[in-house]
């Protein structure tokens, strides 16, 4: 897969099938207009072009508003568009100024002009141009003057499935990380750096890595104990995973702290993600850290047989 920084670079494209849209978590929705992007290009001997952009309009027309919180950073959502067969992925910076671009404009400029679209393939309502006022029936209507053509994928296919970016956020945001992923179609991830914390986890018998991550946007999910598997550029361990203030050895600021199993490396300065496989149970404060250090046992023993058990389902080894 290419990733093109704005469309300036971009030559002319073989028999262009083309998307846009924010794509954000790449969720089985999105799959289904990727397949069929795919199945299209197959067909006519041609490429796949998906046109993002970034930042999330809604950061640069609405910046006092911080409550914004995204899926995929963009190296995550190239990461997994590249799986599902994407030629090109070009990220357009989206600007204040490219926010006043027209429909018509867009669909000159951008579809037509610079990315020489022979097929525009859209999901059900979508919108586009200076305040959403492009859509189907424009895409339609400019269609023979630009010389592609556009489908929709159907509103029924799109329902069937049920699901959103928003409805993954809610899930999240309530530690329902099961609902989440299947939504997602894969597990949800969080990447970052590992950076030195209060090392309290180790005078307790479970050392933990503390994760930073740098982008304020990136949705965390809700405070609790959680089956992780931890990845780096070269393996995948198992791991039980804390989000919050650890209330019981009087924590103010809320960490990630990750254990991971049968592990005794420095990882200092790398960089980890973690794939949050369920929910273990909620943050709590207790009486003493002898009872934390009692519950924490217990929270070992459930999140290796929910991993275990998630393996034996997905055949993961």
């Amino acid at each position: 897969m290419k990733i093109h920084l704005g469309t300036n670079d971009i030559t002319e494209l073989r028999n262009a099938v083309v998307t846009s849209g924010t794509f954000d978590g790449v969720h089985v929705g999105h799959q289904k207009i990727l397949a069929r992007l795919r199945e299209e290009a197959d067909k006519i001997g041609g490429e796949t072009v998906l046109i993002t952009y970034w930042p999330h309009p809604r950061q640069v027309l609405k910046p006092w508003d911080n409550s914004l919180r995204l899926l995929t950073t963009f190296p995550e959502k190239a990461t997994v568009l590249e799986k599902y067969g994407i030629d090109h992925l070009v990220k357009i910076p989206f600007t204040q100024e490219f926010a006043q671009m027209n429909s018509e404009e867009y669909i000159r400029i951008i579809l037509s002009e610079r990315v020489h679209t022979k097929k525009l393939i859209i999901g059900y309502d979508h919108r586009f141009g200076k305040n959403r006022d492009g859509g189907l029936k424009e895409l339609q209507e400019f269609a023979p003057k630009y010389g592609y053509e556009v489908e929709e994928i159907p509103r029924q296919d799109i329902e069937e499935i049920g699901v959103s970016s928003t409805k993954i956020r809610r899930s999240l945001e309530t530690g329902d990380v099961k609902t989440a992923n299947e939504y997602l179609g894969r597990p949800y991830s969080v990447a970052g750096m590992v950076v030195h914390g209060q090392k309290i986890g180790r005078t307790i018998g479970y050392p933990t890595a503390n994760i930073h991550v740098k982008e304020s946007y990136k949705l965390i999910p809700a405070d609790g104990i959680y089956a992780v598997q931890v990845c780096n550029k070269y393996e995948k361990r198992d791991g039980m995973l804390n989000i919050g203030n650890r209330p019981t050895i009087g924590g103010d600021d809320k960490t990630i702290e990750v254990h991971i199993f049968d592990f005794d490396e420095d990882i200092y300065d790398s960089e980890i993600s973690v794939e949050f496989i369920d929910l273990i149970r909620r943050e709590e404060k207790f009486s003493s850290v002898e009872a934390l250090k009692e519950q924490l046992k217990k929270d070992e023993i459930a999140v290796k047989a929910c991993l275990s058990n998630y393996k034996a389902k997905n055949h993961d080894q």
